[in-house]
């Protein structure tokens, strides 16, 4: 169980790499669909480069956190195919690691980032945000969340399946 979870926050490491690449460097407004309405209309369609490379660094930042993000999964697998784990043993590492992803996006970018401007984070690289960034945004997103996390449960267990049928021993 500790390797799940340990393997949940290299997801979520990945998860927040993803978003700092999108919109720290890249900084286009395309990486903003799944922002509330008035975060998106706030944001100017793109933005000059603050120094040479800048999206480059952005990319990079984007080709790690998948990285990272895919390591974990692999990295759970794996060693669950070393220890002889079952179908029931892969679904929990799996759910466990794709639900604390979730609850890390819903607690951590939606309630702290994006409701309570935590760090200054957007307002950082979009001054433009500030103005509309508040608590009644929280739960803007509220059906998207929740069909991830009904999601969760069908890829987990595709998973376990996978890695109990294909690399048994």
């Amino acid at each position: 169980m500790l390797l799940s979870i340990l393997l949940s926050v290299m997801m979520m490491a990945g998860l927040f790499l993803m978003l700092l690449g999108g919109v720290g460097y890249i900084q286009d407004k395309r990486y903003f669909s799944s922002a509330p309405k008035e975060v998106i209309d706030a944001v100017p369609e793109s933005k000059p480069e603050r120094f040479p490379g800048q999206r480059a660094v952005g990319w990079g930042l984007i080709a790690l956190s998948l990285a990272l993000m895919a390591g974990a999964l692999i990295l759970g697998a794996w060693d669950g195919i070393r220890n002889g784990f079952g179908f029931r043993q892969f679904f929990r590492r799996f759910i466990v690691m794709l639900l604390g992803l979730k609850a890390f996006d819903v607690g951590f970018f939606d309630w702290f980032l994006l409701c309570n401007a935590g760090l200054g984070f957007f307002p950082h690289f979009y001054p433009e945000t500030k103005a509309v960034l508040g608590h009644r945004l929280f739960g803007y997103n509220r059906k998207t969340h929740l069909a991830h996390i009904i999601a969760a449960f069908p890829v987990s267990a595709l998973l376990a399946w996978i890695c109990t049928l294909f690399f048994r021993q």
